[in-house]
């Protein structure tokens, strides 16, 4: 059922700094964590404002629990590496090569997959670090992108 929102990119606000989020017939798509600051206007649409109040919810409480539709867009594979992601709870992480050994492939492809992923923060491939430490975020192994990935750990009470 097409809600007549075909394609939209929404500005979504957040403790980290304005994100977009691209929605597709009224379905979260992708949310781009690395975007410019704009002055454009947020447009209603209702699948927006269930994202920021979810958002909301959760930089008020680390445990908040997503309920979103999402539309993936990915491989069988980087679905089902995104699938274990939202099996991580809040203020917990595993590691590459746990998460690896747990679906039976290599550290290096659950890095690719969590690059892969459209919807950070809402499927929370923050909660994956390496051996020795943080790790990268969204392909990222410094600069903004890390330090968003180490803010939402923060937030969730875990430091590195």
């Amino acid at each position: 059922m097409s809600t007549g929102y075909r394609m939209q990119i929404v500005p979504i606000r957040t403790p980290l700094g304005q994100l977009h989020a691209t929605f597709e017939d009224g379905v979260l798509c992708s949310i781009d964590l690395d975007v410019p600051q704009s002055n454009k206007k947020a447009v209603f649409n209702p699948a927006a404002e269930q994202l920021q109040q979810q958002l909301d919810g959760y930089f008020a409480d680390a445990n908040f629990i997503f309920d979103l539709p999402v539309r993936l867009s990915g491989t069988a594979f980087q679905q089902r590496v995104w699938t274990a992601l939202r099996e991580i709870p809040s203020g917990g992480f595993c590691t590459y090569g746990e998460l690896a050994a747990r679906l039976q492939t290599s550290a290096r492809a659950i890095g690719n997959a969590c690059r892969c992923n459209p919807v950070p923060i809402v499927i929370p491939c923050h909660r994956v670090v390496a051996a020795s430490g943080i790790g990268g975020y969204s392909g990222e192994t410094g600069g903004d992108k890390l330090a968003i990935k180490r803010l939402l750990l923060a937030h969730e009470g875990v430091q590195f």
